[in-house]
């Protein structure tokens, strides 16, 4: 019999209890690398943004892979991995089953959208590919990568021709309509080429900047161009002349160049958008100036049109894709969980916090248990003719962030030469330090929390001391000729490492101010610098490719460390005995601080490794890269700490585990499910298993197999026992969370009747559909006349996902009289009528399906 009651189990857990395991939103662990655990930001959008042709689908180019988004809710339903470099462009083929992905690793990846399948990768390409298009035909790809132009077979995979650019290089390639011309911008000329032979059939000529984009209108009468200088030009196909400009104008044109031009659908409007963070929308025709549609905080890469033209959908490094109406301009949505290059992680103290520093000139606040998304510390922004104005906050790229030793302050240093100190709590903006002249790479807080070290760009003062309670500047700390890139306080607080771009670490006298010696060695700049939990050993990792130990209290150099690439960042794990280091070639290494054996490598990134954190614990370490995300990774097994909870003995900690202990409430004597070993299986025993979801592999988040096995009125009625219960044991809040947060995760936002499949399909097809409320359900399925062919009767449902085969409505393709449908596209349309007597709406949604024999 098992005697461990659940008071005992706070004492083993431990610290077990804040680990960052238990993630909200399933989409962080999908296509992660091994040995990660869970992805925080889908990763920086840098290249564009694709519709399917039947507009279900928004395909988006990432610094990890390509996103599928679905446009019927834009939830996620798709991450496509295997690129090992940033994703620049994608393409749907014309009849929408396959996408084509270009990448900076030089291939094309050819995808089935139905399964997300690799089918082909094209490769031959010598430099990173910028852009590709599908022919109208669906036969053949375009592709450029600034050197040079091919055309692809994509049945055979073997390219038909290449153009070699000569004296500009190619930026922008697009289809004609009718598949026989391929455009291509090159410097301040376009080139039309025959897409059968690859000879140039016409260069047009008459921009007086860098040609940035290049389109056709639909009836491929017109070609559309713009660029750096901010120019968009219209010119006539045929004859090759200019027929309209339209160009930088108060209040109208862009204030900066145009990057992108697209045309709507039915060619009556055109979309232009700007390196001043503006989209524009033009009437084709005339040339008028419709809208100015603003909103994204930082450079837009992509717009498209919807392919019924009545949404124009725009992304950019802010991370968010907005739709917008493309008959009002009205701002319709926004898509978030993008973000841009990740430049410093950090753990609160408590370990229960995540703070991140970005590109787009925002700290992002995550929460290191859940993985939710907390809060976004930024400015205010503002748009006026003269550009954006920023208030309260960064106006650049934030370089590196640091938590006070309370948890209640973060400080960020920025390239626009200012440290901000945020209070965590509110997330307001509490004060700006502007001594420095210049970019601060690194800030550090004391460890008594009264000092602020930043260090910077300026040569021969960027170390700079401030009093970290009232924001009083100390002194400067000169003797660098380089940049200052880390900064770090010994454990006790006395001493202050600084690493160079001098190739130089020097040591400092925190209450003085006074230099104590400079450590000498490193033939490159020195990126990273930190101390031992001790305080004994001072580490330094630098672009010669070493890590140098030095004795922290002589200076006299103990060891080297050698890696393959170049180290960006280090840090000591709480016990001392791990060291671990960031690389530019996107991987960490975890070396032995006794031995210096490399113990371990984590590999996955598609860029470089920025910066590196260790949870307070010692069991995660966080990692934040040029790809846009960070990532967890698992240093302890936590099978290794504990597998309370894994009931069925599978080595994880998941619902199934959780469906098993609810399965056997009430039975009594010898039983795994008994988790708490009090002889009986009650809701004690469900809390306690659900406190350590994610302890392992698995995550109460909304995954194929929770919703196949749990439903939302379970858990809601799981958790209404656990609340009757007044217990503040930790481990029983931390259940109790876990519960709400998965009943959150099985109860949808919205009402939705998603695709059906497989489609096409013969004979029988599943039909998913999520219901935010119990209701009775019917599903009626019609032929193209309207005329209803079957009514599926599906009865009273509970709030939920029904999108597996078990749950999903089944149709065998037969009509009322049991007989076979013939070939032929059809229509299921869901109808809901909700159980609520009082405001209740009823909802209904159609869709397409196709029977193919």
């Amino acid at each position: 019999m098992k005697t461990m009651q659940f008071s005992t189990l706070t004492f083993i857990l431990g610290t077990l209890l804040f680990l960052p395991n238990t993630f909200a939103q399933d989409y962080t662990r999908w296509g992660l690398p091994e040995g990660a655990k869970a992805r925080f930001g889908k990763g920086r959008i840098y290249g564009n943004i694709a519709y399917s042709s039947d507009g279900a689908r928004l395909a988006v180019a990432t610094g990890i892979g390509i996103w599928l988004y679905d446009t019927g809710t834009y939830q996620e339903v798709a991450l496509l991995t295997g690129h090992t470099d940033l994703v620049t462009s994608v393409a749907f083929s014309p009849d929408g089953q396959t996408l084509a992905s270009g990448s900076h690793d030089k291939t094309i990846r050819l995808w089935d959208v139905v399964t997300g399948e690799h089918e082909r990768t094209l490769i031959g390409h010598t430099e990173g590919i910028w852009s590709i298009a599908y022919g109208p035909d669906g036969g053949t790809l375009a592709s450029e990568d600034g050197e040079e132009i091919r055309l692809w077979d994509v049945v055979t995979g073997e390219y038909k021709w290449i153009v070699t650019a000569h004296e500009w290089e190619f930026d922008s390639i697009a289809y004609s309509p009718d598949g026989s011309t391929l455009a291509s911008g090159s410097g301040r000329r376009i080139h039309l080429w025959d897409v059968i032979t690859g000879e140039r059939k016409r260069t047009i000529t008459g921009h007086t900047s860098v040609i940035s984009s290049v389109a056709y209108s639909p009836d491929g009468s017109t070609l559309a161009s713009g660029s750096s200088g901010g120019a968009i030009h219209l010119w006539d196909v045929v004859t090759g002349e200019r027929k309209q400009t339209l160009t930088q104008q108060t209040r109208t044109g862009h204030i900066s160049g145009v990057s992108s031009v697209t045309f709507s659908p039915d060619g009556g409007t055109l979309a232009s958008i700007g390196y001043d963070r503006t989209i524009r929308l033009w009437d084709a025709v005339t040339g008028a100036h419709r809208w100015t549609l603003t909103g994204h905080r930082d450079l837009i890469t992509s717009v498209a049109f919807s392919p019924d033209g009545e949404t124009l959908t725009s992304a950019s490094w802010d991370g968010t894709i907005r739709l917008w109406d493309a008959g009002t301009g009205e701002h319709k949505q926004t898509v978030t969980g993008h973000t841009n290059d990740a430049w410093s992680v950090t753990f609160s103290p408590d370990g229960r916090t995540l703070a991140s520093g970005h590109v787009d000139t925002t700290v992002r606040l995550w929460d290191a248990v859940t993985g939710e998304h907390k809060q976004i510390l930024a400015g205010h922004w503002s748009y006026t003719d003269e550009g954006i104005q920023i208030l309260n906050g960064h106006s650049s790229e934030v370089y590196s962030v640091a938590f006070s030793p309370d948890g209640n302050t973060v400080a960020s240093g920025s390239v626009d030469g200012t440290v901000i100190l945020w209070d965590v709590v509110t997330g307001k903006y509490k004060q700006a330090l502007s001594e420095h002249r210049s970019s601060i790479h690194s800030v550090a807080f004391s460890p008594d929390g009264l000092t602020l070290a930043s260090g910077g760009d300026r040569p021969g003062g960027p170390l700079h001391l401030w009093n970290a309670v009232t924001g009083e500047h100390k002194q400067i700390l000169t003797g660098h000729t380089g940049q200052v890139a880390s900064v770090a306080f010994s454990p006790d607080g006395r001493t202050l490492a600084s690493g160079s771009y001098d190739n130089i670490i020097r040591l400092w006298e925190v209450a003085t101010g006074e230099h104590k010696g400079a450590l000498t060695g490193h033939t490159s700049r020195v990126y990273s610098v930190a101390f031992s939990p001790d305080g004994r050993t001072l580490a330094s990792g630098s672009y010669d490719n070493t890590i140098r130990l030095w004795n922290a209290v002589t200076g006299e150099h103990k060891g080297t460390l050698t890696g393959d690439a170049r180290v960006r960042s280090i840090a000591f794990s709480p016990a001392g005995d791990t060291l671990a280091s960031g690389n530019t070639d996107g991987t960490i290494h975890l070396w032995d601080t006794v031995t210096g054996a490399n113990q371990r490598t984590f590999t996955g990134y598609t860029r470089m490794v920025r910066s590196i954190a260790f949870s307070p614990d010692g069991i995660t370490l966080a990692s934040g890269s040029s790809d846009g995300t960070v990532l967890l990774w698992e240093i302890i097994p936590t099978a290794e700490l504990l597998l309370l909870g894994d009931v069925n003995r599978d080595g994880m900690v998941d619902s199934t585990d959780l469906a098993i202990v609810g399965s056997n409430f009430g039975l009594t004597g010898e039983n795994d499910a008994d988790v708490n070993g009090d002889g009986v299986v009650n809701i004690l025993d469900l809390v306690t298993v659900a406190s350590m979801f994610g302890d392992v592999a698995a995550a109460p988040s909304l995954i194929p197999q929770t919703v196949a096995i749990l439903t939302a009125a379970e858990v809601e009625n799981w958790l209404t026992q656990a609340q009757q219960i007044a217990l503040t044991d930790p481990v029983y809040l931390r259940g109790i969370a876990a519960l709400k947060q998965l009943l959150a995760a099985l109860t949808p936002k919205e009402m939705a009747l998603l695709p059906n499949y497989p489609n096409p399909f013969n004979p029988e097809t599943w039909i998913p559909y999520q219901l935010t409320d119990a209701a009775d359900v019917q599903i009626i399925i019609y032929d193209t006349k309207g005329v209803m062919v079957r009514q599926l009767d599906i009865g009273h449902q509970s709030a939920g996902y029904y999108t597996d085969r078990a749950k999903a409505a089944y149709w065998d393709g037969c009509n009322e009289s049991g007989e076979s449908m013939a070939s032929g596209v059809y229509f299921y349309q869901l109808r809901v009528s909700s159980s609520r007597s009082i405001g209740a709406e009823d909802y209904s949604a159609t869709r397409r399906m196709v029977i193919v024999k």
